[in-house]
């Protein structure tokens, strides 16, 4: 029996600890690569063996066990050293990791992974790799004290000591609750949000500090909940926060909670980007009331409701995958899956298997469980084809005959699989351009296009475009926790009339850039992106061109002055005395140029 097997109930709760401050999954294996511990997809797999049990093979643990090193794995679908399922994906999606070994008296006893399974929490590997590291090598040092001192690390107060150390590592609040919810063990940063100190904290009831908060029941029910919005209100103080409450427990008794909470404003970014994740997009959600765009929403409700294939045409940033989303949870099928596959990012060689799936062993590295494709996982609802003008001229044979049949076989797999899917594709290409010179099939065109609807580029629907101004400003003023209130009428003006080649996407960054950058509670010309601003001066250069020499020659002082006048914060004295002019010529110019 390893070392670490006899303190499997410690090791669980550290692999939870682990993952409830960091925010990712947690995996623990002991000496011979059992999995004692583990959150999220590893919990199910505690008992099994990872890499096969194999000590001497070429994969990261046994790697890491051997070396005795910490190892840091970037890129993981794509590294061969990681244990890959083949073709760039892992076993169980992990993108990537930081691996570091439990070591005792100088022999590897164990492992600690911490996984990340989204890019967000790839990205935050990444930009605290060097913490992480530190704080998991903690952590495996903690393990493997308690590995050496099992009597003494079982008490509560060696727990809470351990607690402690994961807690001052994350940005988040922690309370360690004792069994009759009294706060044992806080961070310094729930003492910065609650504005007080860590003694003052210790030794209050949870109730005191947040009334009314359900984490006070998880010590009688055991069971504790993830990201719950609470609000508090403690001496005239409102408190706003996101709340994470997690039982520890010895045997069937439940020993405490520990309890992690954030400030609302800090997880807008979270809450963002996991609401824009599979949204059930409505037709009301497209902004705009011009006319092109009200034709384009009403042409969508019509196809919501029929089965027929739809062929959106737009040019890119136009919010294409909006009006597919739209189409398809309008329709009959809106509580089935909606699949989309984007056909230009997916490397040629795995875009098959990732559209129709694969049977065990049909190429080196393949699951020996096969995998279902796109088309299956779509079965009932709608799949997506974005992109379609960028696929593969062999694939468009098979897609043809899967709208004309509903059918097809897995890659290396004989059986016909049925299934009852709607296809929406969409290109911002010129596929009868396409066709004409033969990189796209003329039959798969019209399969494709029984209902094209095509999608207005920004310039043509200008009256839009303030409406889309404040609806992302307020998109990210939410997100950002910012209170501006609008644009500068020169804003406004700039953005009416730019000609938005990225269209509603470019729009969208140049408003997002302007939250960002913006010191007042306006967004001026000074928060517009560079590229917009050289974009528009070399258009009005242009037009200038044709005016006669005197008239642009006032131009160009004008728009000399101006910069000036902004660059001093108005100080026509500095702007003057810069400029080599006197204070009453000065004066004359702004009158005769218009500067307010």
């Amino acid at each position: 029996m390893s070392v670490l097997s006899g303190i499997k109930e410690s090791v669980q709760q550290v692999a939870e600890a682990i993952s409830v401050a960091v925010g990712v999954e947690v995996e623990i294996v002991d000496s011979e690569l059992n999995i004692l511990g583990g959150t999220g997809v590893y919990q199910s797999r505690i008992g099994r063996k990872e890499e096969g049990g194999d000590l001497d093979g070429k994969y990261l643990y046994a790697r890491v066990l051997r070396t005795g090193v910490t190892q840091y794995v970037a890129d993981a679908p794509n590294d061969k050293g990681y244990g890959t399922s083949g073709g760039g994906m892992t076993m169980l999606g992990e993108l990537a990791e930081i691996c570091t070994p439990i070591v005792l008296n100088g022999v590897g006893i164990g492992i600690i992974g911490i996984v990340a399974f989204t890019e967000e929490q790839r990205r935050m590997l990444s930009d605290k790799r060097e913490s992480m590291t530190v704080f998991v090598e903690k952590m495996a040092d903690l393990l493997a004290a308690k590995a050496d001192q099992q009597e003494i690390l079982e008490t509560v107060e060696v727990s809470r000591d351990e607690m402690s150390t994961v807690l001052e590592t994350t940005h988040e609040g922690i309370f360690a609750l004792d069994c009759r919810g009294y706060v044992k063990h806080c961070n310094n940063r729930a003492a910065a949000l609650f504005g007080t100190t860590k003694s003052d904290l210790a030794g209050s009831h949870i109730s005191k500090l947040m009334p009314g908060s359900p984490a006070i029941k998880v010590l009688d029910t055991g069971r504790g909940y993830t990201e719950n919005e609470e609000i508090f209100k403690v001496d005239d103080r409102q408190h706003h926060f996101i709340v994470t409450a997690k039982p520890f427990s010895s045997g069937d008794k439940v020993d405490g909670v520990v309890i992690s909470f954030r400030d609302i404003e800090e997880a807008q970014k979270l809450v963002y980007n996991f609401s824009t994740r599979n949204i059930k997009n409505t037709v009301d959600d497209i902004i705009g009331t011009s006319e092109k765009i009200m034709i384009a929403k009403k042409q969508a409700l019509i196809t919501a409701r029929s089965n027929s294939t739809v062929l959106i045409a737009g040019e890119s940033g136009t919010g294409k995958e909006m009006f597919a989303k739209a189409i398809h949870y309008a329709s009959s099928r809106g509580d089935n899956p909606f699949i989309t596959v984007n056909c230009g990012a997916i490397p040629e060689n795995l875009l098959e298997s990732e559209l129709f799936g694969y049977e065990k062993g049909a190429f080196t590295g393949a699951s020996e469980k096969g995998k279902a494709g796109k088309f299956e996982l779509a079965d009932g609802g709608t799949i997506f084809l974005d992109e379609i003008g960028d696929m593969p001229l062999h694939l468009q044979v098979k897609i043809l005959h899967v709208l004309q049949n509903m059918r097809f076989e897995r890659v290396g797999g004989s059986k016909s699989i049925i299934v009852d899917v709607r296809v929406i594709a969409a290109t911002n290409k010129d596929l009868e351009k396409m066709i004409e010179d033969g990189s796209f099939r003329e039959d798969l065109y019209y399969r494709l296009s029984v209902i094209p609807l095509s999608i207005p580029p920004l310039r043509e629907r200008k009256e839009d475009i303030r409406m889309l101004m404040y609806h992302f400003l307020k998109k990210y003023n939410t997100f950002m926790n910012r209170k501006i209130a609008g644009f500068s009428p020169e804003v406004e003006e700039l953005y009416i009339n730019h000609d938005w080649p990225g269209n509603v996407r470019e729009l969208e960054n140049a408003v997002e850039y302007g939250t960002n950058m913006a010191f007042g509670n306006v967004i001026d010309m000074e928060e517009v992106p560079a590229r917009i601003l050289k974009r528009e001066e070399e258009i009005i250069k242009f037009k200038n061109l044709d005016k006669p020499l005197a008239e642009q020659v006032k131009l160009y002082e004008r728009e000399i002055i101006i910069k000036k006048l902004k660059q001093h914060n108005g100080i026509k004295e500095v702007v003057a005395k810069e400029l080599g002019l006197s204070r009453a010529t000065l004066y004359r110019k702004l009158s005769e140029l218009d500067i307010n």
